[in-house]
């Protein structure tokens, strides 16, 4: 399982870089052209959700392509697997790596912020339960939780300097890297019996 799991985490670096490169760009053009961070609060509340739905049809998807486990066990893994780490990469990671920057944001947790969240999951779960796919799911997936990350970050009214680019080049490629490849193939994997 670990020599899987390695090899599944180095096949997606480079997709996950190219990710988090499209995120400084998006940043960038925000901050040369002074977009309102009012902007970035609605795509973040666009891009989270549907994250949440990929994630969710990734996360289950994989774990019914490999069980024929009870509906009750399937949803309760999609749900977890998304709503859990989908706030870890979009909320949790932005936040440690904004505060190590120096860069005062509050820590949301979306799905307690916005209770209609949740409902995504389940929309997800649906799709993944009767169309278990997840090649798109997880490539969708990957950019919309490095958008939905930067979007978090970048919702306040903040100063970045240049200094700054590199280390949120990280910490977004952190943000998906980790925890959408968890969500999507090491999660459910965990409850398949072989």
């Amino acid at each position: 399982m670990i020599i899987y799991i390695t090899k599944e985490l180095k096949r997606h670096a480079p997709f996950t870089a190219c990710g988090a490169a499209t995120g400084i760009v998006i940043m960038s053009i925000m901050i040369f052209c002074n977009i309102s961070p009012k902007i970035s609060y609605t795509a973040f509340y666009i891009l989270h959700p549907l994250h949440v739905i990929l994630s969710a049809l990734a996360t289950t998807a994989m774990y019914r392509l490999h069980t024929h486990s009870k509906l009750w066990v399937t949803i309760l893994i999609g749900y977890t697997g998304s709503i859990g780490i989908a706030t870890i990469s979009d909320a949790i990671i932005p936040y440690i790596g904004a505060y190590l920057l120096g860069i005062k944001i509050p820590l949301i947790i979306p799905f307690i912020a916005k209770w209609w969240i949740s409902l995504f999951a389940f929309v997800g779960i649906i799709i993944g339960y009767w169309r278990p796919t997840t090649k798109f799911p997880h490539a969708g997936h990957v950019l919309l939780s490095t958008w939905a990350s930067l979007f978090n970050i970048m919702q306040y009214q903040i100063m970045i300097a240049g200094w700054m680019f590199p280390f949120i080049f990280l910490f977004l490629f952190l943000a998906v890297w980790l925890p959408c490849c968890t969500s999507d193939i090491i999660y459910p994997l965990l409850f398949v019996k072989r």
